[in-house]
C-alpha cells in the first residue's frame, strides 16, 4: 500500500515548483515582447502563494477537493453539449496544466480539431513572453482556488492574438478537481469576433481561391529551389546551401537551421532567418553550435522519418545555445518542422525549420513540401559529392602525368606547360615525363584518345611503361615496341595512344638524340638565329596492331638549340576563318630562337590563346629543351 506524502514532502515539492517557475518567469523578461506588466502580476501571485506557504507552515491553502454532491446523467449531458457548443473558446485543464479537454471554439482558434490541443500543456498555446507568466497564474489558481485573469499572445491559427483567458476551479464527483480556462478578446468579447484574428473584412476570399493560391505559391517555391539546385554545377556545396536556405527562410518565413552529416557527426552547416528579422548575430550564435543527441534534427536523421510539432511545449527540442538558454526560446519560436534529408537511400542530415509565433504553425500540408524540397537538396549534395570525388581522383592521376616541375638534365634547360581544354570537364589524356635512362637521359609526351578517367589511367599506364622500359633499354624504338605490347595484352577499351620518346646522350661538346615516335606530331628544333626544322615523324599508335613499328630518327644538338615538342592539341587550335594554330607554330617558335626554354614555352601559350579567343578544344601540352654547356666530367 503506498505511502501518502506528509507535510514537509509536500511543502519541499512545492517548493522546487515554486523555484521551477521563478526560473521561467525570469527566462521571459529577457524575451522580445515580454509583458511587464503580466510578469509583474505573475510575481506578486509566486510572492503570495510563498507567504501562505510559509504561513500555514507547509499546509495547503486553496482546497479544490470535488463537490460530492452528485448530478443526473441528463444534466452532466447538457453540460457537456453546453461546453462543446460554447460560442467561447474553453479549454478543461488538469491540476498540472495539461489540456484534458477543449470545446469547438478552442480548437477553431488554435486552428485544429477539438482533439488536438488535448494532453498537451495549456502554456504550449501561449506566445513564448507569456509562458512563464500564465503558467504562474494556474498555479495560483490550482494554490488559492481563486479566478485569476491577464492578458496574453495567443497562438492561433493566423499567428498571436492578444486576448484575455480567465482561469478558475471546477470540481467534479470522485475527481480531486480541474481548471477552466476561458479565452477571450480583451474587453470580453470572443476572439474570433475580433479584427486581431477575424482580418480585415476586405481581405476575405473565397476558399477555393484561397487553396488555389496556396498551391501556386507552393508550386513556384518548389520551381525556384530546383532552378538554384540545378544551377549548382557552377557553385560550391556550401554557396548552393546558402541560396536554397536563403530561399526557403523567405518564402516560408521561418527560421532555417541545416545540419549535415560530416566526419561520422551531425554538423551545423548553417542557421538563417526571415529577411524581416535582424538576425545576423543570432544567426552566427546558432550555427556556432552543433545539434546535441536527443535533440530534434539527430532523432530525425538516424529515424529518417520527419517530425512536425505544430505547437512546440518543451524548449529544448533544438538544444541549447552557448550561453545555456534554449535555442528555441532565443529565436522565439513556437512552431517546428524537421524533415531528413534523404535520397531514398541514405540521409545527408536534417533540415528543420522554426517559426515565430506571429507565422502561425506549421500544418501537414507544410511537411509534404518540406519533405520534397529535403529531397531534391539531399540529391543536389550526392552529386555533388560523387562530381567532387571523380575530379579529385583526376586531378590526382593529372598531377602524376604532369608534374608542376619537370626534372632537369645536366647542362639542358627543361621546360614544360600544360592549357586545359575549355570546352571540356573530364580530366584530359595528355603526359611528359623526363627521367634517367639507361646511358642517359629520356624524354617522352604523349596523349590518349578520348577523355575523362578511363582515359587517364590508359595514359598512366603507357608513362609508366615508358619511364621502367626506359631504365633498361637506351633504345627509343625497344621502348616503344615494349608499350605497345603491353598494351596490346590489357584491356583498355580500344583505346590507344600517341606517344614521342627521345633517348639524350652527351657525346663530347654536343647533345645526341635518338627519337622514337608512334603517331605523335614530331618536335620542332629551333636553332639559336631562328631557323626552324619540323622533324620528321610517323609510327603507328600504341595498342591498335601488335607489330606496329616506330619511326627513328637520330640528330646532334648543339649549344643554344632548343627542341619543342607538343601534344596535338596545340597544333589543332582553332582561330577566326577556320585557321588553325599549325600554320602559325613555326613562325611564333622563328621569332623565339635563342631565348630561354620557359621563355618559349610562356609565350607560346600566350599566343595560343590570343589565337583561338581563349576557347581550347582539347588540352594543349608543350615541353622545351634548350641546350646549354655540356656538364664537367
Amino acid at each position: 500500500m503506498a505511502r501518502s506524502a506528509g507535510p514537509r514532502e509536500e511543502a519541499s515539492d512545492e517548493a522546487t515548483r515554486l523555484k521551477a517557475r521563478a526560473d521561467a518567469l525570469r527566462q521571459a523578461a529577457a524575451l522580445p515582447g515580454a509583458g511587464p506588466g503580466a510578469l509583474l502580476d505573475a510575481a506578486l501571485a509566486e510572492l503570495d502563494g510563498a507567504v501562505e506557504a510559509l504561513t500555514a507552515a507547509g499546509g495547503r491553502a486553496g482546497d479544490l477537493a470535488g463537490d460530492p454532491a452528485g448530478s443526473a446523467n441528463a444534466e452532466r449531458r447538457l453540460l457537456q453539449a453546453v461546453f462543446q457548443q460554447a460560442p467561447v473558446p474553453l479549454f478543461l485543464l488538469g491540476l498540472d496544466g495539461t489540456v484534458r479537454r477543449a470545446n469547438s471554439a478552442a480548437g477553431q482558434l488554435v486552428g485544429s480539431g477539438a482533439g488536438y490541443p488535448t494532453g498537451k500543456p495549456f502554456t504550449a498555446f501561449v506566445d513564448l513572453p507569456f509562458r512563464a507568466a500564465v503558467q504562474s497564474q494556474v498555479a495560483a489558481v490550482v494554490r488559492t482556488g481563486e479566478v485569476r485573469t491577464l492578458r496574453c499572445g495567443v497562438l492561433t491559427a493566423d499567428g498571436v492574438a492578444e486576448c484575455e483567458v480567465t482561469a478558475g476551479p471546477v470540481w467534479a464527483r470522485g475527481d480531486s478537481g480541474r481548471l477552466i480556462v476561458a479565452v477571450g478578446a480583451p474587453g470580453g468579447a470572443p476572439p474570433g469576433l475580433t479584427p486581431d484574428l477575424a482580418g480585415p473584412a476586405d481581405q476575405e476570399t473565397e476558399p477555393g481561391d484561397s487553396a488555389l493560391q496556396s498551391a501556386t505559391r507552393r508550386i513556384d517555391l518548389v520551381t525556384s529551389a530546383t532552378r538554384i539546385l540545378l544551377e549548382s554545377v557552377s557553385h560550391s556545396e556550401s554557396a548552393t546551401m546558402q541560396r536554397f536556405a536563403r530561399l526557403l527562410a523567405r518564402e516560408l518565413a521561418a527560421w532555417l537551421i541545416l545540419d549535415v552529416e560530416r566526419h561520422q557527426g551531425l554538423r551545423r552547416q548553417l542557421a538563417l532567418g526571415p529577411d524581416d528579422q535582424p538576425s545576423d548575430d543570432l544567426a552566427r550564435a546558432v550555427a556556432a553550435v552543433d545539434p546535441p543527441p536527443g535533440s530534434v534534427p539527430h532523432q530525425v536523421h538516424e529515424s529518417g522519418s520527419s517530425l512536425l510539432v505544430a505547437h512546440a511545449e518543451d524548449p529544448s527540442l533544438l538544444g541549447e545555445g552557448p550561453d545555456g538558454v534554449p535555442l528555441l526560446l532565443q529565436l522565439g519560436a513556437t512552431s517546428v518542422l524537421c524533415v531528413p534529408l534523404s535520397d531514398g537511400e541514405r540521409s545527408y542530415g536534417a533540415l528543420t525549420l522554426a517559426r515565430l509565433a506571429g507565422y502561425g504553425h506549421f500544418g501537414m500540408a507544410d511537411v509534404g513540401l518540406v519533405e520534397e524540397l529535403g529531397e531534391q537538396l539531399a540529391l543536389a549534395i550526392r552529386a555533388d559529392r560523387v562530381l567532387r570525388h571523380r575530379t579529385e581522383i583526376a586531378e590526382a592521376l593529372q598531377a602524376g602525368l604532369l608534374p608542376r616541375q619537370p626534372r632537369q638534365i645536366p647542362g639542358v634547360e627543361v621546360a614544360a606547360g600544360h592549357l586545359p581544354a575549355t570546352r571540356a570537364q573530364d580530366t584530359g589524356g595528355d603526359f611528359y615525363d623526363v627521367y634517367p635512362a639507361r646511358d642517359g637521359w629520356g624524354v617522352s609526351i604523349g596523349d590518349v584518345c578520348g577523355k575523362g578517367q578511363d582515359a587517364a589511367a590508359v595514359t598512366a599506364a603507357a608513362r609508366h611503361a615508358i619511364r621502367v622500359l626506359a631504365h633498361w633499354d637506351g633504345d627509343p624504338a625497344g621502348v616503344l615496341r615494349g608499350a605497345n605490347e603491353i598494351m596490346m595484352e590489357e584491356e583498355f577499351g580500344g583505346r590507344f595512344v600517341t606517344a614521342s620518346v627521345g633517348h639524350l646522350q652527351w657525346r663530347d661538346d654536343r647533345l645526341h638524340l635518338v627519337l622514337g615516335s608512334a603517331g605523335h606530331p614530331w618536335p620542332v628544333l629551333v636553332r639559336p638565329h631562328g631557323r626552324t626544322q619540323v622533324l620528321q615523324g610517323g609510327g603507328l599508335p600504341l595498342g591498335i596492331f601488335p607489330d606496329a613499328e616506330p619511326a627513328i630518327q637520330e640528330i646532334d644538338l648543339h649549344h643554344g638549340d632548343l627542341l619543342f615538342f607538343f601534344s596535338d592539341g596545340l597544333t589543332s587550335a582553332g582561330g577566326p576563318e577556320l585557321a588553325y594554330f599549325e600554320d602559325r607554330l613555326t613562325d611564333e617558335l622563328a621569332a623565339l630562337g635563342g631565348e630561354p626554354a620557359v621563355r618559349v614555352v610562356s609565350r607560346v601559350q600566350e599566343v595560343v590563346l590570343q589565337f583561338c579567343g581563349g576557347q581550347l578544344r582539347d588540352d594543349v601540352t608543350v615541353l622545351a629543351l634548350r641546350v646549354g654547356e655540356p656538364p664537367a666530367g
